[in-house]
Parts: structure tokens; sequence; C-alpha cells
């Protein structure tokens, strides 16, 4: 399994297509797959893809999606091997089928496809290509090589439920376990991967009434994803171009790269730690794991965008992994946590 790729659900597709390629340098799609009651671009970069839809008619799915929940991701594609068998699986284990297995033919592939329902307005497109030709693996101006992951938030004392959904439903396995409290709030994460571990779903539910998990559910009007990780191989360069497009990004106070400084073994140079922290980039590293015949530690950089919609539900990562880093560093997402408390307390939904 590994994800095929993401469609949201906006106002103006055109709009969000041309938002796309000016601010984080993604290549639009040619042959586009809009409908009479519906307009759909798409647009990649290497691996990734994104599906962007808007309404044409008062009767387009989207329409109906738009008038429930905010914009956003309304269905997360994964390609399997075996599609009938996957969604044979699901309804086993009392999944809801919204589509059966189709086939239908788009250039040289044949695809296979059903759906099923998830949490909140969040839907699973399942697909088995019989032939794969990847366009955006063709260029060699690529910003990102693959979704790292996406995070799925859920209302409090679903998390367990959510968990053993992933579990029967799509095999995936629990890994990481977070609780993040602050003086301020709280929540809870556990991140689900597939069973091949290309696929990684950190699932949130809030673990205080003011959590910013909360928050998300009350102006999303369910659960729904909260963010989309993209990896890049430099994220600083990645960065200055994307301040340099306008986009608006997370801010991280110096003083954090001061106590940076402080952590036993930074694997960073001072240079590389200016440049990181004139991109205020958070950075974590597994201080006691050293690579055999080598002494680098796997380090992780993640940096997060504001909310891209009106609403503050739906934000970008942006991450990038050296040395066979792994997992999620604990420390980058209790900074994140706090980041994002900052900006609640700034909307006044946080006291």
């Amino acid at each position: 399994m590994k994800i095929d790729h993401v469609h949201f659900y906006v106002e103006d597709a055109k709009v969000w297509r041309d938002w796309f390629v000016h601010h984080l340098g993604f290549h639009v799609v040619a042959d586009r797959i809009s409908s009479f009651h519906t307009c759909t671009e798409v647009v990649k970069s290497g691996a990734v893809c994104f599906f962007l839809s808007s309404p044409l008619l008062p009767t387009s799915p989207v329409a109906e999606f738009l008038r429930q929940y905010p914009p956003g991701v309304a269905d997360v594609a994964f390609a399997v091997e075996d599609v009938e068998s996957a969604i044979a699986l699901a309804q086993k284990h009392g999944a809801t089928i919204l589509q059966p297995t189709q086939e239908r033919q788009v250039g040289t592939e044949l695809l296979k496809c059903g759906k099923i329902a998830a949490w909140g307005g969040l839907t699973h497109t399942l697909i088995e290509r019989s032939l794969v030709f990847d366009k955006g693996q063709m260029t060699n101006d690529n910003t990102f090589t693959a979704i790292d992951h996406i995070v799925l938030n859920v209302a409090v004392g679903e998390l367990e439920n959510a968990v053993a959904w992933y579990e029967n439903i799509l095999d995936f396995q629990p890994q990481q376990a977070f609780k993040i409290k602050t003086n301020l709030s709280a929540l809870h994460s556990q991140v689900m991967v597939s069973h091949n571990g290309s696929v990684q779903l950190p699932i949130n539910e809030p673990a205080s009434k003011n959590s910013q998990i909360q928050e998300f559910l009350d102006v999303n009007r369910g659960p729904g994803i909260q963010h989309i990780a993209l990896r890049t191989t430099n994220l600083v360069s990645a960065i200055a171009k994307f301040r340099a497009s306008g986009l608006s990004l997370l801010s991280v106070p110096q003083t954090y790269y001061t106590q940076l400084k402080q952590r036993p073994g930074l694997p960073l140079s001072p240079l590389e730690l200016e440049a990181i922290a004139q991109q205020e980039i958070l950075v974590d590293w597994q201080e006691y794991t050293l690579l055999e015949g080598g002494n680098t530690a796997p380090l992780l950089l993640q940096i997060f965008t504001q909310p891209i919609f009106e609403q503050p539900t739906f934000f970008f990562e942006f991450i990038e992994r050296r040395f066979q880093a792994q997992g999620f560093g604990e420390g980058n997402f209790r900074a994140l946590f706090e980041a994002i408390e900052s900006e609640q307390i700034k909307r006044g939904t946080l006291q």
C-alpha cells in the first residue's frame, strides 16, 4: 500500500491550483477529470499528487461536502495490490462501502477503484493500477519526494476506536504514541503505519477542552485531516523559496535555538544551525543513536505553515529526514503544539 493521491474539496479549484503552483512549486497535470457538476484540477510534485475539486452546480458532491464542512481534505486515496480483496476485508469488518469496485480506462491505465467511508466527512478511495506511469517523477525540479505522513484528528474518546478501525479495515499497525501536555492544554496521539511501512497516519484526540485538536473539531464540524507532511531533501532551501513566494509559516522564537545548543550531541555545525534558525525550522535528533560506522545521529527538520484556508483547520508540514531518521521527534511535536497554542491565543480561543 502507498498513498496514491489526496483529494481536496475547495470553493474554487482553479484558484487553488494556482496557489500550489505559485507557493509550493507544483506542476499542473494537463489531463483533468472534470464533470458537468464538478471542476477538478490535478497538481503534482515528484510522487506527490493532489486533486482539487470545486462545485459547478449545487448537485456536485463537493457542494454537498462544503455545506457540511469547511474546505479541506475529503479523500485520501491508497494504491493497493488487490482492490477487491481490500474492499472485501473492509466490508467484513463493518466499513461503509460508498462505491463497490469499478473498472475504468484512463489513458494507458486500467484502474480498479472502490471507496469506503472513514471518519467524519473523510473517505478512502482504494485504487489498483494495471500500469503506473508517474509523470511527476520524470522531471528533476520537484521540491517534494513523497508524502511523509497525514494527520487525522478525532473527537475526545475516539482515539481507541479510530486505531482499531485502521487496524481492522486497512491492516495498519500502531507505532509511536505521544501524550503532550502544557500548562494550557493537551493532546494524545497514536501513530498508525501501513503493513508495508510506506504510509504513516498519526491520529490525534484532544486531552483537554481547550486543546487545539478540539478547536479543529469545532471549526471543522467534526473529525478530519489536520495536516499533511511533505518530504524534501533540502528543507532550508525549500523554505527560503516558499517565504519568497509569500507563504505564511508558523514562527519559532529564537530562544528555541539557544536551548537547542544546550542539548548534548547537537549534530549540526554552527553555520548550518544559523541557516536553520534564520528559516525558523524545528530540529530534533536521537541523541544516543549513532549510525553504524559513523558518528552522525538521525536528524529531523520540520516546519509548519499557517492554516491555508480561511478557517484555522488544515495546514502543511515540510520535513527533511537525515541519516535514516525514523518516527516523529517528541521535541518537535511539543514545539509544534506550543507554536499552535500561540496562534490560538492570538485568535482568542485559548486563555
